[in-house]
């Protein structure tokens, strides 16, 4: 299924660097394949490519970045099921998932294609003072110039899209660092993309250390920097980039709101989707659930019932919900922020365990919101619980967090649904599903610690994007 190596892609061509990344399948932690890794060197080869290659990116008509875009999802489509499986095993995804993962991939690729060609302006009177008779504005979006992206390990086709995609669109040349972890699936994308008629040196692929890669943030050649990952990263990269703009992606630990009168069903089919979908390795997984009190007990016996059904396996097994955290380290660091929330005081009510990397899907309650497994992002199956009374109060619970990505709140009223919206303090409010819901599309980013700027095709694009002004000034008519 994947070749034994790899090459790396810069400046547009595949390159054999000489140096090996092994990648390991997941579930067995076996090798299964070699990446050529990038050094210093290459990332500043690859930024000195996008320079150059920017005179002509930016000059390509809106069609031709269209038809690139097409292309891409002509191609994915031919090979959905190769990338599936690849990104099943590199990131022990179950092969159900992975396969909507690529599936959103076409979809963000075909939503570029349509935004490709309607990155609109604005024309502005701008006579709005006897001074200013006979003037007016037009203001259009410009391709900003070379980009920089750093993608993370979990959804290593779909999260390289969001950045990729829009990129291509407006018209920018970009150099990548995917996850070390799971590089395959930008390298399979990479391959597509050189198949296309985009301008030499238009895009790179580089997987390579964090020492390595920094060059694309320092740089002044790469105008805008877009990171996901953890907020230690991502606000120490920030710090180094200097005037470029800087686009952070950095999590949460997103609480879900029932409300009493919700269907408790349907709540609990989509926050134990939610908690455990991708093993909790998910920004917006669902981690702090507040329920309120009339319904608690009755939501409870719910989520247990499912979350102690769900299989957990290999992931090329079509039965599989839950696979393997992406390293047992990480495995182990959930088992201690569990222990140590249950020393404190907590109550595990179904899970607790673990096995190598794999880690059970777990509920907890009477958990003290100091601990790790409340107040900080798990990154793993699990997911606390506790009662509400008043739901400004589930409100405040939910806002008592450093971080501010994503909420779900299941209510049937619709006032609750307005105040929800106006006073949480986040960047997307989920009314009845659940936090963990992203269409491709839509605006998607957050506050406080979860970051600033925002994803979602056509945002993108406005931050890869300059606008420019031009004043008109007609002093006589015809």
């Amino acid at each position: 299924m994947l070749r034994d190596a790899y090459p790396c892609y810069l400046a547009s061509a595949p390159l054999d660097t000489g140096k090996e990344l092994y990648v390991t399948n997941k579930y067995t932690g076996d090798v299964v394949t070699r990446v050529a890794r990038a050094g210093r060197d290459d990332v500043l080869r690859a930024i000195a490519a996008a320079d150059e290659a920017f005179d002509a990116t930016r000059r390509l008509p809106a069609y031709a970045r269209q038809a690139v875009l097409n292309y891409v999802v002509q191609r994915v489509t031919e090979r959905h099921e190769e990338l599936s499986r690849a990104l099943a095993v590199e990131a022990g995804k179950p092969i159900v998932h992975a396969r909507g993962e690529v599936t959103r991939l076409v979809d963000t690729f075909r939503i570029a294609a349509e935004e490709a060609v309607r990155i609109r302006g604005e024309w502005t009177p701008l006579d709005i003072s006897p001074r200013a008779d006979g003037y007016q504005s037009i203001e259009r979006r410009f391709p900003l110039g070379p980009c920089g992206f750093i993608t993370p390990f979990n959804f290593p086709m779909n999260l390289v899209a969001h950045k990729v995609a829009p990129a291509i669109a407006v018209g920018c040349p970009w150099v990548l660092k995917p996850a070390s972890a799971t590089p395959i699936g930008a390298i399979l994308l990479a391959e597509i993309l050189a198949e296309t008629e985009l301008p030499a040196g238009a895009f790179s692929v580089l997987p390579c250390s964090s020492h390595d890669v920094e060059p694309l943030v320092t740089d002044e050649r790469i105008k805008l920097l877009s990171f996901t990952g953890s907020p230690e990263v991502g606000w120490g990269l920030k710090t180094q980039a200097g005037r470029k703009r800087v686009a952070l992606e950095l999590g949460g630990n997103a609480a879900c709101i029932v409300d009493a009168g919700t269907d408790l069903d349907y709540a609990a089919d989509r926050i134990t989707f939610g908690a455990f979908y991708q093993s909790g390795q998910s920004c917006i997984s669902v981690q702090r659930v507040i329920a309120q009190r009339a319904i608690y007990d009755a939501l409870k016996e719910r989520l247990i019932t499912r979350a102690i059904q769900l299989k957990a396996g290999d992931p090329l097994d079509e039965d599989t919900f839950l696979g393997p955290l992406i390293t047992e380290d990480d495995a182990r660091r959930v088992e201690q922020w569990v222990d140590d929330a249950v020393a404190a005081g907590a109550r595990v009510l179904c899970g607790g365990r673990r096995d190598g990397s794999f880690y059970a899907a777990t509920y907890l309650e009477n958990v003290d919101a100091a601990q790790k497994v409340s107040c900080a992002e798990v990154f793993g199956p699990v997911a606390t619980l506790q009662p509400y009374d008043d739901f400004a109060e589930a409100i405040r619970i939910a806002n008592d967090s450093e971080f501010g990505l994503q909420c779900g709140v299941f209510t049937p009223d619709l006032n609750k649904t307005f105040y929800a919206f106006e006073e949480l303090d986040v960047g997307g409010v989920v009314i009845n599903d659940m936090p963990s819901f992203r269409v491709d599309s839509m605006p998607y980013g957050g506050v406080k610690q979860s970051g600033f700027g925002r994803e979602g095709v056509r945002y993108a694009i406005e931050e890869m994007a300059e606008l420019k002004l031009m004043v008109l000034n007609r002093p006589s008519q015809l």
